[in-house]
């Protein structure tokens, strides 16, 4: 997937270069790096009834102990 989607790109938009080409996959490297940030912060468990400060207070002791 890192070598097909940015070739596929490359042939589909009509681009030429070899520049544009590494420019292509640079950028969606960027993009799927922060796609994996985002999803890495949704996936974690929803705060309940705590403030944000409690919650980080209390992962903090968690992972202290």
């Amino acid at each position: 997937m890192g070598i097909a989607i940015p070739v596929t790109l490359f042939f589909l938009l009509g681009l030429q270069t070899s520049s544009q080409l590494f420019t292509i996959a640079a950028t969606t490297f960027c993009a799927w790096g922060v796609s994996d940030l985002l999803a890495t912060i949704l996936e974690r468990p929803r705060l309940k009834d705590r403030s944000p400060g409690r919650a980080i207070k209390e992962d903090w002791e968690r992972r202290s102990e």
